[in-house]
């Protein structure tokens, strides 16, 4: 049974979809903004297809409806370039959308028009649309991010310039030992599973993610262009950031934001030969930050994805889910993980072990650092190297 909870949340989350799509002009709705990211109105598609597909396709036996859209929305579709095109007019994606969406919460609010199912058992199937929908709401927000980003002009002048900062070394010891990894049973995806107990040796963590400040302080010594993705300069040379709603002062303390992994990389790389205190400095292995997060406290977190040093990989006797459309695709050896969800991540899917990803140059996705070192007295280049050698793995 689907507790009246999960509908109301699927509720609002599927007006969130339709209002972000319904406040763009017609002739954006099929439009891409940015080349690794799909239109607004594919992903709202997108979003409809997967309840007509889980709830009535599957449950029902009834593909009347998704087969007429799988060529445009399944996980298999071509590109979505070549589909952008063939979309409908908005006014008819609405619609759609509004009907499908509404029809799913009348089914999943009366048990017994729906067949005795796993998906069923305990609400899993509502928390889990709730899930794939807010995954789908980030990304349309990195959809109007890169909007924002080709519409501001260039008179913008900063009122509060934002100064650069040393990095500080304001850091906490984790313990050599064992630490669970990963999700329990429940509506979780296929990435966090099975949990498990990961082996690791005494590490420090940074507190806090690179800032503002600190990043500007890494730029400003840098002949090699590391500019964050949403950051531009005035006519006085100082930086600001172009905001959903527009021009918007930078904050030092803030997270920086729009790195992709090899800026992270770099500013780790260069932290940990030029500033006292951070040799041997490393992006965090994904193991560490839930470790550090699980069972020591790091509660600073949440604002920014955090990027880690390990490529995105399924964890030991993953098994593939019965559904190709709840497959995770991108254990390709492309990605590298991310942790800790930004200021867009729905409460859905705050929790400790919930991973995402992303490719060595992606920047869209409201990321930034955060750096782990080795133990205090263990600093000896030998260690050092045999440390990151093992967070690399």
């Amino acid at each position: 049974m689907i507790s009246p909870q999960t509908l109301g949340r699927l509720s609002n989350i599927h007006q969130l979809l339709i209002q972000l799509v319904q406040d763009l002009p017609a002739t954006e709705v099929d439009q891409r903004f940015h080349p690794e990211l799909p239109s607004m109105g594919w992903l709202l598609g997108r979003s409809v297809y997967l309840e007509l597909y889980w709830l009535q396709e599957k449950l029902l036996q009834d593909n009347a409806l998704s087969s007429l859209v799988q060529h445009l929305f399944a996980v298999d579709a071509p590109d979505h370039e070549k589909t952008g095109s063939q979309l409908p007019p908005k006014d008819h994606l609405l619609n759609w959308a509004l009907e499908i969406q509404e029809k799913s919460l009348m089914l999943l609010a009366n048990p017994r028009s729906l067949p005795a199912h796993p998906w069923l058992q305990n609400g899993w199937l509502g928390d889990y649309l709730l899930q794939t929908h807010a995954r789908i709401y980030e990304r349309m927000i990195s959809v109007l991010s890169a909007r924002a980003l080709q519409q501001v002009s260039d008179d913008y002048l900063s009122q509060s310039p934002l100064q650069a900062q040393q990095p500080t070394l304001n850091t906490m010891e984790v313990s050599q030992g064992h630490y669970r990894i990963g999700a329990r049973e429940g509506a979780v995806f296929d990435n966090e599973q099975p949990i498990q107990m990961a082996e690791l040796n005494n590490f420090r963590i940074c507190l806090n993610p690179v800032s503002n400040a600190e990043y500007l302080f890494f730029l400003q010594r840098q002949e090699t262009d590391h500019i964050p993705w949403h950051w531009r300069r005035d006519k006085q040379e100082h930086w600001y950031a172009i905001g959903l709603n527009g021009p918007m002062e930078l904050q030092p303390d803030d997270p920086v934001s729009g790195l992709s992994q090899r800026q992270a990389m770099a500013y780790a790389d260069w932290v940990a030969a030029n500033v006292t205190g951070f040799k041997g400095a490393i992006l965090q292995h994904e193991y560490q930050w839930e470790a550090a997060t699980r069972t020591q406290g790091l509660k600073n977190f949440g604002r920014v994805w955090e990027w880690c040093g390990n490529s995105f990989q399924p964890y030991a006797d993953y098994e593939l889910p019965v559904d190709a459309e709840m497959v995770t695709r991108e254990f390709d050896g492309l990605h590298f993980s991310q942790r800790g969800g930004c200021l867009h991540t729905q409460p859905s899917l705050r929790r400790i072990s919930y991973r995402q990803s992303g490719k060595i140059e992606d920047n869209f996705q409201f990321t930034g650092a955060r750096l782990v070192l080795p133990p205090e007295h263990q600093e000896d280049d030998l260690y050092i190297e045999q440390w990151q050698r093992f967070l690399q793995q």
